[in-house]
């Protein structure tokens, strides 16, 4: 389990959650605009400054968990993170769907395609924006591409839809970073929609 600092001031996790979402949308602009090179490094500072907020944050704080590991696999990485990413939430609520979505997703990354099916029928009670997103996750480690497709649809369009963003910029992030874990086992979907990067 990974040690917090409780010297670092209270309001220090929030400055950097805040300098993550800042830094993540412009990472997220340089990949629509096809800078692939830069936008790949820029997620791999965000995915650090996730962290960096997760560790001075309090215990519930997940979702940081989540942004760390979709930064990473953004950037091309995410296995030490989701190394850590398992390690830190050994002992976290498992009733969270947040904290599933974080097993989920690590477990996915690692490879570990039973425990990621578990956590991920685990996150998708937490509401129709979870449940959409552990179907992409348990289509994935099923490898069933039909299903993939049709999950993955279902959140392009969530995100269609949406009036804002948390970063500012109109991207299914959520999306990209499903197509690039599929992609990594010959299964992308390559939806076009004006929420994904040309290409």
């Amino acid at each position: 389990m990974p040690t917090i600092d409780h010297s670092v001031p209270a309001h220090k996790h929030q400055e950097l959650l805040t300098a993550a979402i800042e830094r993540e949308g412009q990472a997220q602009r340089q990949l629509t605009d096809g800078e692939l090179d830069a936008a790949r490094a820029g997620f791999r500072e965000v995915s650090e400054l996730y962290r960096q907020s997760w560790e001075a944050a309090h215990a519930g704080a997940f979702g940081r968990l989540v942004g760390m590991l979709k930064a990473a696999v953004l950037s091309g990485g995410g296995v030490e993170q989701a190394q850590y990413a398992r390690a830190a939430l050994a002992d976290a609520d498992r009733e969270s769907p947040t904290a599933n979505y974080a097993r989920a997703l690590a477990a996915l990354i690692a490879g570990d395609d039973e425990d990621a099916r578990a956590h991920a029928r685990a996150m998708g009670a937490g509401g129709e924006a979870f449940a959409r997103t552990a179907a992409a996750i348990e289509a994935i480690a099923d490898r069933d591409e039909a299903a993939y497709r049709a999950a993955l649809e279902a959140i392009v369009r969530d995100f269609e839809r949406r009036s804002e963003h948390l970063t500012g910029v109109a991207i299914a992030d959520t999306a990209v970073m499903l197509e690039a874990l599929a992609g990594r086992r010959g299964m992308s979907a390559a939806i076009e929609s004006a929420v994904l990067p040309p290409g």
